[in-house]
């Protein structure tokens, strides 16, 4: 049952959405409504039909033309009503509109998408979205969007999260250590030098074939100059007999997989090919990070060290990792 205090609440978000529109707000506020309740929308104009839209169909176009939001205020709300028994942990992930018949529309690009229209091609014409939004740990479809950019064509995306990460983190209250989650289509590297210091924690999915060194030894006494090695043994992600022991492994028994077992190399970094640094004579940065692996325990046999026992603790399913330092 919905308690009085949860229906207070409830009022008091809808109070503030609504100051969040500056002009046209009424329209705007009941299309939102229109949009939470309708089913299929084959038309902007089917949502004037819905029972808690008042208006004619009209001013949903008006509202759309000429309504204006206070982007930042919005932001800031969503911010401070996080979700309910969520961490603090955020999901980065761009999401693409598809345009593909709208040869006019301003700033179209082509991006991935799953639906493959271009001749079987995992591409697509249309606009591309970057959201951030809060997770939590049940297991449903239950997310809290923060904040949505549109990218443009010429975008980094790493540099645009950078940006809403740090923009998100004034938002958010003091005393939380957040974690954000990216897919792997972003590089580490990058988002790992841009967010030092902020003091939020990044754990990024990486692409099959991906190498990392850790550092060299220290240079024997009897080396007589030469350029010192910056980097060490190699691990490569996608060559088991190529890791060396981890600095950490964790097993467990989780409820849905079975037995899952995480493994960890800290203080590994990649090879650069892309930093402030390129072409000039100085060398690349070292970024160091955390690579973590993730299984569903099966072919032990072929790791070049074998795991632990599995502990009584659970631990919840993920893939392979990196998680910049």
């Amino acid at each position: 049952m919905v308690t009085s205090a949860a229906l207070q609440e409830l009022q008091a978000f809808r109070s503030k959405l609504y100051g969040c529109c500056t002009r046209r707000r009424d329209a705007l506020f009941e299309l939102v409504d229109a949009l939470l309740t309708a089913d299929s929308i084959p038309s902007l104009a089917y949502l004037s039909l819905e029972p808690i839209h008042r208006r004619g169909w009209g001013s949903t176009y008006a509202a759309l033309a000429t309504g204006q939001v206070n982007a930042e205020a919005l932001r800031t709300l969503l911010a401070r009503h996080q979700l309910a028994g969520g961490q603090p942990i955020y999901a980065v992930d761009v999401s693409t509109w598809p345009r593909c018949d709208a040869e006019a529309s301003p700033e179209r690009g082509f991006y991935y998408h799953p639906s493959r229209h271009s001749a079987g091609q995992p591409i697509v014409a249309g606009w591309a979205y970057q959201w951030i939004a809060q997770l939590g740990f049940a297991r449903d479809s239950w997310t809290a969007p923060v904040d949505a950019r549109r990218l443009h064509p010429r975008d980094n995306a790493n540099q645009v999260a950078i940006t809403q990460v740090r923009a998100l983190l004034q938002r958010l209250p003091a005393g939380q250590a957040p974690l954000f989650v990216f897919d792997a289509g972003y590089d580490p590297v990058q988002l790992g030098q841009g967010l030092a210091g902020t003091g939020a924690a990044i754990l990024v999915r990486l692409r099959a074939g991906r190498c990392f060194y850790a550092d060299p030894p220290p240079a024997p006494r009897s080396h007589k100059g030469g350029r010192p090695r910056r980097h060490g043994a190699k691990l490569d992600t996608d060559d088991p007999t190529s890791w060396p022991a981890p600095t950490a492994v964790h097993v467990s028994d989780d409820g849905q997989f079975g037995t899952v077992m995480v493994a960890a190399w800290d203080g590994l970094h990649p090879k650069q090919q892309l930093h402030p640094t390129r072409g000039t004579k100085r060398p690349r940065p070292i970024v160091r990070a955390t690579l973590s692996f993730l299984m569903v325990l099966g072919a032990i046999l072929a790791l070049p060290w074998r795991p632990p026992p599995p502990a009584s603790t659970s631990t919840p399913s993920g893939s392979s990792c990196c998680s910049p330092a």
